[in-house]
């Protein structure tokens, strides 16, 4: 008689691991912005990062605990894991190679295969040939924009945490306006306004003026509106210093900026949907990147050249049909550099040149004549930098905040939320 035996099932390792736990981990990972590679050379900076890497940190992340559960491993693994050669093991082997499918069938990975080279014949109808020469042929990826989401999302839902917050809605002002939600007593019907009536004031009138008689006969003077609170718009522009200074000193300032940006793009997005946000980079020049790309930018090159990201931040701004506008700046720098006419850039990285902070105040003239606020954020307490800043201040009427890498989300999250709850008259 045949018989069949049932077993319970016992999952694979690498299913019981939490991608998103995995994912937040990653994070350093993915949002390098050269700080390494002043120590491991400069291949490191390459953004496209490798697949051994990845395998790498995803090691460290199992070994410092809590991604597998206790009951997902057998005795033989966790030791393994405890090993320092891990790597060495097969059956590690098989669980990276399992959380690598993962990561890239969930969409946070872009994995992209080695280019297959096939190597010339030996000899040729000239003679002999020499060998050819070796080509890199490592695996690599590349991080998606689910990722990129993800990890602002995450970064945005730790600042307001430790915020204290739990949510909060749109950009409330003093004014009223005629919408959806009422939220004030009713006004008369002007043109031009939303046609939200309030239906028991408009009958009441009409009955007031005739009479209660049926029908009842109302004119345009008896229609009233609800009115509520009007809701203003802003644009605004995240100019981020990624000049050379801000991995040098033995501290990473341009990782913590990058996901304090994504997080701001997260917010927007999701709780500000008639904002925009644009990204302007400045160090010897200045260039708009998409945001999609954020995650990917690395530093340099070396000098810092404000001006020129003013004004590619106000060109920006100036098409942008908002009732409010303003620049979010982020440098541990002064200005060290100019755009001259003639396209030649000006340096001098030796305390406040004359010539260089003269334009760059003339070029945040401009910005106020434009009705532009300027908010900076200072990474650095430099006294050149800190002087130079409180021009901007004083000639803007913004706001200047000495922070950290630390302590940056925390500070511009709660400036960009009351810079919309009041009008500075």
């Amino acid at each position: 008689m045949k018989f069949i035996r049932y077993g319970k099932y016992v999952g694979e390792p690498a299913d019981a691991v939490d991608l998103e736990e995995l994912v937040r981990r990653l994070g350093d990972f993915f949002l390098q912005s050269g700080f390494e590679s002043q120590y491991y050379g400069v291949s490191e900076m390459d953004p496209e990062k490798s697949m051994e890497a990845l395998r790498e940190s995803i090691l460290r992340a199992l070994q410092e605990g809590d991604l597998l559960p206790e009951n997902a491993m057998s005795d033989e693994l966790r030791e393994m894991l405890r090993n320092p050669d891990a790597r060495s093991s097969q059956a590690v082997k098989d669980l990276l190679d399992k959380l690598l499918q993962r990561l890239a069938q969930e969409g946070f990975i872009n994995p992209q295969q080695p280019p297959q080279v096939t190597p010339p014949p030996q000899t040729s109808a000239a003679g002999q040939l020499g060998q050819p020469q070796d080509r890199q042929t490592e695996a690599r990826f590349e991080i998606t924009d689910k990722t990129i989401d993800f990890l602002g999302f995450k970064t945005l839902q730790d600042l307001l945490g430790s915020l204290g917050r739990s949510s909060f809605g749109r950009h409330d002002t003093r004014d009223l306006a005629t919408g959806v939600e009422s939220g004030g007593i009713s006004r008369p019907y002007e043109f031009g306004d939303m046609l939200n009536l309030d239906i028991s004031e408009t009958l009441f009138n009409a009955v007031r003026r005739e009479g209660a008689k049926v029908p009842i006969e109302m004119t345009y003077s008896d229609l009233m509106v609800h009115q509520c609170e009007y809701q203003s718009s802003c644009a605004t522009v995240v100019l981020l210093d990624c000049s050379h200074s801000m991995i040098l000193y033995g501290e990473d300032r341009f990782t913590p900026a990058k996901r304090v940006a994504m997080a701001l793009s997260h917010l927007i997005r999701t709780q500000f949907p008639g904002d925009t946000l644009s990204l302007v980079l400045f160090h010897d020049s200045a260039e708009e990147v998409p945001l999609a790309q954020l995650a990917r930018v690395q530093v340099g090159p070396y000098y810092t050249n404000t001006r020129e990201g003013l004004r590619m931040a106000q060109r920006i701004l100036l098409r942008q049909k908002k009732d409010m506008r303003q620049i979010i700046m982020i440098t541990d720098g002064k200005p060290s550099a100019l755009t001259l006419e003639d396209g030649r850039i000006y340096k001098n990285a030796f305390g406040l040149d004359p010539f260089v902070v003269g334009q760059t105040l003339e070029e945040v003239n401009k910005c106020k004549r434009a009705g532009i606020m300027i908010n900076t954020f200072m990474l650095a307490s430099d006294y050149s930098l800190v002087q130079f800043v409180q021009k901007i201040t004083q000639m803007c009427r913004g706001k200047a905040y000495f922070t950290t890498p630390y302590t940056l989300g925390q500070y511009l999250l709660m400036d960009y939320m009351q810079r919309k709850t009041r009008q500075i008259h």
